[in-house]
């Protein structure tokens, strides 16, 4: 009979994001996974059998469906400034209120394998795709709407930085608190 594993699969992906989220690919060793997890290393290999490729793929690919939950109110909510103040306000759960690194950048940083820089390539342009998308709705041209939600972007990237250099989270919370006047401002009319 099997032995059951020593930590369910959602945990075990939780440890591995923190693992990453601080040290990105190159600067995670596969000691470091193994002693946040508590998995031998055998038993990450078993799980994992393309070694730290595979537990950094298998973190974008949690962290992805984590901005799909994100993002879908931004996407659905009718109320275009409501959709995207719920989604701000799970960026900042998500980023811990600005104290937790990025785990998009950390995950592309030199050395990292090309097909992980492309699996959180693509998790960046869908979050700015999809705040794109909502400042449409809230009646920007697209050119002004891709600006808009490239500018929200670079804010927020730019606070996590800034909270990781100098431990000042304000300008994050600054950041997500004017995410819906920064994509769908009041004074905004519908265009076509």
């Amino acid at each position: 009979m099997a032995r059951p594993p020593s930590i369910n699969e959602a945990d075990l992906i939780d440890l591995l994001v923190k693992v990453f989220r601080e040290k990105g690919v190159e600067g995670t060793a596969i000691g470091d996974l193994s002693a946040a997890t508590g998995l031998q290393r055998a038993s990450l290999y078993h799980r994992f059998p393309d070694g730290k490729e595979g537990m950094a793929d298998a973190v974008l690919t949690e962290v992805g469906k984590r901005f799909l939950w994100i993002l879908a109110p931004m996407r659905e909510d009718p109320d275009v400034t409501l959709g995207v103040a719920e989604t701000a306000k799970r960026l900042g759960q998500f980023y811990g209120a600005g104290a937790l690194s990025c785990v998009l950048d950390t995950m592309t940083l030199a050395g990292t394998p090309e097909r992980i820089r492309d699996h959180a390539r693509l998790l960046a342009k869908t979050w700015i795709d999809a705040m794109a998308e909502a400042a449409q709705r809230a009646g920007r041209r697209p050119d002004e709407a891709m600006r808009a939600a490239r500018d929200v972007f670079l804010r927020i990237e730019g606070s996590l930085v800034l909270a990781r250099v100098l431990g000042d989270n304000d300008a994050f919370a600054e950041t997500v608190a004017l995410m819906p006047s920064l994509l769908a401002p009041a004074e905004s009319p519908a265009r076509s």
